[in-house]
């Protein structure tokens, strides 16, 4: 799929200069009342209240489609726990009619402090051109705006970007909508349990199952930079380490490697993964080029080391180790070198991930029986607990470094009934906490990267 997108926003000389394509809103007038942000690095966030009028596609054939748009950027910002759209029935003004400069009073008379307006059209060649403005009602002026250029059946998507671009508007951090989830869709009891690879859009649609369910499949992880995934399969009962491409459904095999505990992990670049090997009784760090297949040891230990996870940079890898005498969380240098344990809290800690941000580690911890997904600082400091269940568990971040997903498993009775396993998600103020709609149970999730333009 190929988007076009350009902008029309009033920005400073600087901006300007730096933009391919502007289109530059006319001056207006505005009371002196400050621009909309909202800190995104506090607790408890109060949602800010934001009016999304259906995108006027009265130029089109056949209409619809601006309604559609209109609820999925509702509901991506709704989502994000950061926003709350206001009931469209309590509109003063007819969101048809804001052709252009929006009557601001109207619409602070509902208490929208952001208003987001749009229309679609139809280009010559078919495709439509759906374009949206993002006005602050206080300050009475445009924040931002973009075209995008599309065939139809790429509506959903543009509506994320749309998303994508609000949400960085109003936080100044990067935008998570326009990504898709990787994970286990499990069906059957728990002895014959059926795991199949599926892939989806972050809000549930576009789901797909990419494996049948043959081979038992664990572990799935997005490269960085290209349309692919790598997971674990056993296939005779024999671990094998799979490249999946999404884009054209071909698969090779990265390797067999018998007894590995964990699927690998790629680089920022794309070009190495690093994992867990169990070989001879012994569970290490290792590293592998994919171009060339070549594979160094990192760790020698006789303690269990898994769960290897690379820093944003390269530079550095972060695991989990018993050397301790109990499981516990490491950082070490890219080749090896100066691990340093991180961990000292009360309880197990397993499955660290690094930030895209790499500002934190999030982590699984056991503790008085039960699990919690929590974040610590890469030298292990201010550790915090963002969830507490039966079972936690494989934490993934998403591309923006502000929102985890994982999977939360309930018990089962005495006669093995319940045992139900969901993808939750949860920002990290810690207060955000959502179910993930799947069609089946699920687990093991993992957040894409930020999708390119031309995906």
């Amino acid at each position: 799929m190929t988007i076009f997108f350009r902008s029309y926003t009033r920005t400073s000389a600087r901006r300007l200069l730096a933009s391919m394509i502007v289109l530059v809103a006319a001056a207006v007038s505005a009371p002196a009342w400050a621009v909309l942000e909202i800190d995104i690095t506090a607790g408890n966030v109060d949602p800010v209240p934001v009016a999304i009028t259906n995108f006027d596609d009265s130029a089109l054939p056949n209409g619809g489609i601006g309604r559609d748009i209109a609820g999925v950027v509702s509901a991506d910002l709704e989502r994000s726990g950061l926003f709350r759209p206001i009931d469209p029935s309590a509109f003063i003004e007819d969101a048809a009619q804001v052709a252009g400069r929006p009557r601001f009073g109207d619409w602070r008379l509902i208490n929208a402090q952001a208003l987001v307006t749009g229309r679609i059209t139809e280009e010559a060649d078919g495709r439509i051109r759906a374009e949206f403005r993002l006005w602050d009602t206080f300050a009475e002026q445009q924040m931002t705006g973009l075209v995008y250029v599309t065939t139809f059946a790429n509506w959903r998507r543009v509506s994320h970007l749309i998303s994508d671009a609000i949400y960085k508007r109003l936080t100044g951090e990067d935008g998570y909508f326009d990504t898709r989830i990787v994970y286990i869709s499990e069906t059957g009891p728990a002895d014959r349990r059926i795991k199949r690879l599926a892939i989806m859009d972050q809000d549930g649609e576009n789901h797909r199952f990419l494996t049948d369910g043959r081979d038992l499949v664990l572990t799935p992880r997005f490269s960085p930079k290209r349309q692919e995934i790598t997971y674990l399969s056993y296939f005779n009962n024999q671990p094998r380490v799979f490249i999946y491409n999404i884009d054209t459904g071909q698969q090779e095999v990265l390797g067999d490697f018998p007894g590995m505990t964990f699927a690998p992990r790629f680089s920022p670049d794309g070009d190495m993964v690093v994992m867990s090997l169990a070989l001879e009784g012994n569970s290490d760090i290792y590293t592998m080029d994919v171009p060339t297949r070549r594979v160094e040891r990192l760790t020698r230990h006789p303690a269990i080391d898994t769960s290897p996870s690379f820093s944003p940079d390269g530079g550095r890898i972060t695991f989990n180790s018993d050397r301790s005498g109990t499981q516990q969380l490491y950082v070490m240098d890219a080749d090896g070198g100066s691990p340093k344990r991180i961990s000292f809290g009360d309880g197990r800690y397993a499955t660290p991930v690094w930030s895209p941000r790499g500002d934190l580690i999030a982590f699984t911890k056991f503790r008085r029986g039960r699990f919690s997904i929590g974040i610590m600082r890469p030298d292990g400091s201010r550790e915090r607990l963002l969830t507490e269940s039966f079972l936690d568990e494989a934490p993934t971040w998403a591309p923006n470094g502000r929102v985890l997903m994982f999977f939360r498993e309930s018990p089962r009775d005495s006669q093995g009934r319940g045992g139900s396993v969901e993808l939750w998600s949860i920002d990290l103020t810690g207060f955000n906490e959502r179910r993930v709609i799947t069609p089946l149970g699920a687990s093991d999730p993992a957040w894409s990267p930020l999708s390119s333009v031309t995906r």
